[in-house]
C-alpha cells in the first residue's frame, strides 16, 4: 500500500484480471499525485474496500465475479460514498453507458483509451466533475433526443433535507423557472458537451463564473452532476438537439 500524503489523488482499482490491475497501477502511479491505495478482484470487495478505505476516485471493471460493477456502483452510491467511480470496460456497449450512468458512475472510459486519457479521468473525477468524452455525450445526447420529453419528478435535496414528509417535488418547468437566463443558457451548452472552458468561450465568462454557474444548476435542479445535468435537459426538451 503507498504511503498516504495530503492532498494526493486515492485510487482503489476493481478488476478481477491481475494483469489489468498492476496495468493501471503502473499507469496511475507514474503520474506525480496519484496514490493506489488498494485493489479488489470482486464487486463485493470492491465495496467493502471502498467503505473501509475512503479513496477519491474508484476505477471499476463492469464484469467481475460475485458482484459486478455497475451493481457495486449502486450500493457504494446508495451507501453514500464520496467516491467518485470511473467505469472502466473493454465493451463499448450503450447499454453498459446508460446503466452505468443511471448506477451513478461519475464517467465511463475504455480500456482501449490511451494512459494519458486515463490519468485525466481520474484527475477530472477527483476534482468532483463528472466526464463525459464527446463521444459519450453524443450517445447520451442520440438516446434522449429520439424519445418524447418526460417530465421531472425526482425529489431534489432541497425537499428532502429535512428529513420530514414533504410534498413530491415540482416538476420540471417549476423547477427551471428558478434558473436565470445565463444559467440556462449554460445548461444547454453542458447538454451539447461543452467543458467549462469552452462555455467560457463562448459565453465570454470567466473560467470560475461558468464553474459557478454549473453549481448553482446543479443545485436548483436538484441534480448530482454534469451527467444528470445532460440528461435532464434532454429528457425536458430544453436543450437544442444539434447543437454543435
Amino acid at each position: 500500500m503507498t504511503d498516504e500524503t495530503p492532498g494526493r489523488i486515492r485510487v482503489v482499482l476493481a478488476d478481477d484480471q491481475d494483469l489489468v490491475r498492476v496495468g493501471l497501477r503502473i499507469i496511475l502511479e507514474s503520474e506525480d499525485g496519484i496514490d493506489v491505495v488498494g485493489e479488489a478482484r470482486t464487486g463485493r470487495e470492491a465495496v467493502e474496500l471502498v467503505g473501509a478505505l475512503q479513496p477519491d476516485v474508484v476505477c471499476m471493471d463492469v464484469q467481475m465475479p460475485d458482484l459486478d460493477g455497475l451493481a457495486a456502483t449502486r450500493e457504494l452510491i446508495a451507501a453514500g460514498t464520496r467516491a467518485g467511480i470511473l467505469i472502466l470496460t473493454t465493451f463499448n456497449r450503450d447499454d453498459y453507458l446508460f446503466e452505468a450512468l443511471e448506477a451513478g458512475a461519475s464517467g465511463f472510459v475504455l480500456k482501449n483509451s490511451s494512459p494519458e486519457d486515463l490519468v485525466a479521468a481520474v484527475q477530472v473525477i477527483a476534482r468532483g466533475d463528472a466526464l463525459l468524452s464527446p463521444d459519450v455525450t453524443r450517445r447520451v445526447i442520440e438516446s434522449f433526443t429520439s424519445r418524447p420529453p418526460a417530465q421531472f419528478t425526482e425529489a431534489t435535496p432541497a425537499a428532502t433535507a429535512s428529513g420530514a414528509a414533504t410534498a413530491a417535488a415540482p416538476p420540471a418547468a417549476a423547477a427551471l423557472a428558478d434558473l436565470t437566463e445565463r444559467e440556462r443558457e449554460v445548461l444547454e451548452l453542458l447538454a451539447a458537451g461543452r467543458s467549462n472552458s469552452e462555455i467560457a468561450g463562448e459565453l465570454y465568462l470567466g473560467e470560475a463564473t461558468v464553474k459557478t454557474h454549473v453549481s448553482k444548476i446543479l443545485q436548483k435542479l436538484g441534480l448530482r452532476d454534469r451527467i444528470q445535468a445532460v440528461v435532464f435537459a434532454y429528457e425536458n426538451g430544453i436543450a437544442v438537439p444539434g447543437r454543435s
